[in-house]
């Protein structure tokens, strides 16, 4: 789950809920505010279920409410589903919406998006990474002086100028009056009283042993509930009250809650926690089923786990998931080990991620693309832990790249280049008797790093697909690698290469009956290098073919370049209100899906069509804007005379227009935009009717420089998209 939390739009995840009302806590709340005043590193350390995540998303909320408009953001990084400390950085750009498709390492995307901001970041759960946090934390307050860093966790990071804020149990009247309002959500009221309060202190006031007890009321009074807890208890303590740590506490409550569930109870949670994060009812019904427990059961025994508060759910744009907090995971994976039982749940659970890749790669080419990635976006903690059984176990590998190369959509599509390539390089090394898994990674491999500019590690993975591909006859894997071979010769400027072998991986695609998003790419790529040797006729007539397939069978991605290749030659053509439309549709779906290039690219040729309709103000704006974004893609418009084209157009009719100083100066004010406000303003079609400048007509425009350059290009990678 994401949301907003500043008008600069940071973003981040929601906390995991422990409670559902946030009672209480009003003094440590203020305290914990005044402290993010003083410090710019301040830890909130306690037990487990004490609140920590809470206080410490309402902290941040209200320290960031309190400046002046404008002022500083804060984002979420849950960390508890993270496992390998190589992807704690990847977590972080992920959690704040920061989307990067160069080769660079996510801590560099880091320090250039955070730079000058004045900002907070919560590291949420990071007890299990401490290293890797401590050192990351440690080198982003050396480089940002505006930034400040709340972690959470059970212990400090151990950084010098560090503040530790330990967060105590609820006193006794907050816990009772976090007792009675949850045992209100149960339908059970409950009065003030000497067993309720006993309860509270039995339970040292810690929220999430208060929510489990208050789970029990549907079938015991407070009297029955505490004395089945007293006797717990005693029983672990050998008849002394106060003898059980604080720590052990809440293992104990939860222990207690654990016993009073049903064969079948304690079976469920036990199988749940194999997931990560979060969960949907299909997983949890494929995975945790058989050897005890018929799926038709799941629902009806997960219902009970979720009345009891062991699971937790919540709406997402993916639709109802369901969530154990870590502790409750954690316990229940330590009777998972017990039985024996772990590594069979763990490859049901790789199973079914690996259908779920599988499916998705097959419904991106069609109506519910936007369903798909809504659903990889949810289930992307899952998916990597799907990743990480198959790379790590033996006999695996040939499945880990089969994952890694079915979620190249993911990986190219929906904003994740620099992830998908750490994942695909890592399997691309293992050995595998599965030709077939390797060669899909490999291609995909090369696809990505052609979107990031990486051309000498693409040319080589590429390389090596196509000469095992002919090698072992896979005509699908040939086709594929020479596809994308002939994207990297179009990003180098070679067109007649380029045209050479897409006309050629087509050919392929068509004799053994392939057809989805890749192939239409093709198609467009083809497109573009006709458009480059300024045959717009032909581009016009590929792109139209193009979006009656993709129209034909729901496909919007795809589409969305086509309609590309359609604006630029209905601006070439002396339309700009038409290619206006055409671009429109483009940038609203680039940004739908978090494909930067396709934003980036439509924002471009956005402020061309506005420069040629008159309004030399909005189109400097918009280069401004482009020009922030560019550094997330690579090199500003990849250094291809071919590219080149339109922006210098563009600047060279708006530097007229405006003047120099002018010009320069509303370039500087749309790099002050953040990516959402670009496009909002990119979508507002609000141009003002100023007098049209005439189209130049012909494919050739002129630098500033003087050289001559090749007509503008409407894509990049024949519309490839780094998501």
């Amino acid at each position: 789950m994401r949301g907003p939390h500043s008008p600069g739009s940071w973003t981040g995840g929601d906390p995991p809920v422990e409670l559902t009302a946030f009672v209480g806590r009003s003094a440590e709340l203020a305290e914990l505010t005044a402290e993010l005043g003083r410090a710019r590193l301040v830890t909130v350390t306690g037990v487990g279920g004490v609140g920590k995540s809470r206080l410490a998303v309402r902290a941040a909320a209200r320290w960031a409410s309190g400046a002046a408009a404008g002022g500083p953001g804060w984002g979420r990084v849950e960390l508890s589903p993270v496992r390998d400390p190589q992807f704690v950085e990847y977590a972080v750009v992920e959690a704040l919406g920061l989307t990067d498709h160069t080769a660079r390492m996510p801590r560099e995307t880091l320090l250039e998006h955070l730079a000058g901001r004045p900002a907070l970041l919560v590291l949420d759960g990071f007890e299990h990474l401490v290293a890797a946090c401590a050192e990351l934390t440690a080198e982003l307050l050396r480089a940002l002086p505006e930034l400040c860093v709340l972690a959470v966790g059970r212990r400090p990071l151990g950084l010098a100028g560090e503040r530790l804020f330990p967060l105590a149990p609820l006193g006794e009247d907050e816990a009772v009056e976090l007792f009675a309002d949850r045992a209100r959500t149960h339908g059970v009221p409950v009065a003030d009283g000497t067993e309720v309060r006993e309860v509270c202190r039995r339970l040292e006031g810690i929220p999430l042993a208060l929510e489990l007890a208050a789970g029990r009321l549907r079938a015991l009074s407070p009297a029955q509930l505490l004395h089945r807890l007293d006797d717990r208890f005693r029983l672990l303590t050998g008849g002394d009250r106060d003898a059980l740590p604080r720590h052990q506490t809440l293992r104990t409550a939860i222990g207690w809650s654990h016993e009073l569930c049903t064969p079948a109870e304690r079976l469920l949670w036990a199988r749940l926690s194999v997931f990560a994060q979060t969960f949907d009812l299909e997983a949890a019904e494929y995975v945790c089923s058989g050897d005890g427990l018929a799926a038709e059961d799941v629902l009806d025994v997960l219902s009970e786990l979720l009345a009891q508060s062991v699971v937790s759910r919540e709406e997402t744009p993916a639709g109802p998931r369901y969530r154990m907090l870590d502790t409750v995971r954690a316990y229940g994976a330590d009777w998972l080990e017990a039985t024996g039982d772990a590594g069979r749940l763990r490859r049901r659970h790789r199973d079914w991620y690996l259908g779920l890749a599988t499916w998705c790669e097959l419904e991106w080419f069609s109506p519910r693309q936007r369903e798909v990635a809504a659903r990889v976006d949810a289930e992307l903690p899952n998916l990597r832990t799907a990743l990480e059984f198959c790379l790590t176990e033996p006999e695996e590998a040939h499945l880990g790249q089969h994952l890694a190369g079915s979620l190249w959509f993911c990986w190219v599509g929906c904003g994740r280049l620099a992830e998908g390539r750490r994942w695909l390089e890592r399997s691309v090394e293992l050995d595998s008797e599965y030709e077939q898994a390797r060669l899909k990674a490999l291609w995909v491999l090369g696809y990505v790093a052609i979107l990031q500019g990486d051309t000498v590690p693409a040319f080589q993975a590429l390389q090596a697909c196509r000469e095992q591909a002919e090698r072992s006859a896979d005509p699908t894997a040939v086709a594929y690698a020479e596809h994308r071979t002939g994207c990297l010769a179009l990003v180098s400027d070679d067109m007649a290469r380029a045209e050479t072998l897409l006309r050629s991986a087509l050919d392929r695609y068509q004799e053994i009956g392939e057809l989805n998003s890749n192939v239409l790419m093709g198609q467009v790529e083809l497109a573009m290098t006709r458009a480059f040797q300024g045959d717009l006729p032909d581009a016009v007539r590929l792109c139209e073919d193009v979006r009656r397939v993709c129209e034909d069978h729901g496909e919007r991605w795809a589409r969305s370049y086509a309609l590309y290749v359609l604006a630029y030659a209905a601006w070439q053509g002396g339309d700009p209100v038409r290619a206006r439309e055409l671009l429109t549709e483009c940038l609203d779906n680039a940004h739908t899906f978090r494909d930067l290039l396709g934003t980036v690219l439509s924002i471009e040729l956005l402020a061309l069509v506005t420069m040629t309709q008159g309004d030399a103000v909005e189109a400097a704006v918009l280069q401004g804007a482009a020009g922030r974004m560019w550094p997330s893609v690579g090199l500003p418009l990849f250094g291809s005379a071919y590219y080149n084209a339109p922006h210098e157009l563009c600047e060279a009719t708006a530097r007229k227009a405006l003047g120099d100083e002018r010009y320069e100066e509303w370039v500087r004010r749309g790099a002050r935009l953040d990516r959402e406000t670009a496009v909002a303003r990119a979508l507002s079609n609000d141009v003002r009717p100023l007098p049209a400048l005439p189209t130049p007509r012909g494919p050739v425009a002129r630098t500033r420089s003087g050289q001559r350059e090749p007509a503008a290009s409407p894509t990049r990678k024949g519309g490839e998209t780094a998501g």
